[in-house]
Order: C-alpha cells, then structure tokens, then sequence
C-alpha cells in the first residue's frame, strides 16, 4: 500500500501562485508515476498532471504554461507549482500514483482545496 498526503492548497486571488505537495509513504516501489488530478464542484475528476520516475511529463492542456510538476525521487515528493491562476482552477486537488507497470492511478491522497477568487 502506498498513502499520499497532499498539503499546500489554500484561497488565492487569480493571478497569483500557489505551489501544491505530495509525500508518498509505505510502498513507494508502486510510485513510478505521480500526479495530480482535480474535481471542480458538480464535474467529473480530470487529470492535470503527472511525472515519471524517468523524468517524463504529460499535462492537460489548459494548464500547460502555467503549471509545472515536479518530483524528488528520494525524498518520495511530488510538486505542482500552479502559476497565473484563474478561477476555473479551482477545485479540490488530488494527488495520486501507479507502478511502472499499471494501467491506472492505484493511490490517492485526501484531496486538498484550492480556491481561486476572481
């Protein structure tokens, strides 16, 4: 079992940054891929962004230019640090992870708010 603790969410005005952080305890074998995913109230949970042990990215669209995800490998950590928000970021943000060899994200953290006033 792999557990995730995210920390770092908060309300901010758009515009500004806000940097999101994942530590991942237990079996971190299963932590190849870490990211981030988010649900907006009344939506479906979307994927924002992920990062390999290797060093691969992958983003959704609408945040590529102002997020960037990163990770320590020995420390278990992964960061999203989320620049020129707008008020259709907010949402309650997950952090989640898979093995090398999953298909899926087999772990998910608690989730924290991320609120961007307008």
């Amino acid at each position: 079992q792999v557990q995730l603790q995210e920390s770092g969410g908060g309300l901010v005005q758009a515009g500004v940054s806000l940097r999101l952080s994942c530590a991942a305890s237990g079996r971190t074998s299963s932590t190849y891929a870490m990211g981030w995913f988010r649900q907006a109230p009344g939506k479906e949970r979307e994927f924002v962004a992920y990062m390999t042990r290797d060093g691969y990215t992958s983003y959704t669209n609408s945040v590529k230019g102002r997020f960037t995800i990163s990770r320590d490998n020995a420390k278990n950590t992964v960061d999203l640090q989320m620049n020129s928000l707008k008020p259709e970021d907010t949402a309650v943000y997950y952090c989640a992870a898979r093995g090398r060899y999953s298909n899926t994200f087999d772990y998910w953290g608690q989730g924290t708010q991320v609120t961007v006033s307008s």
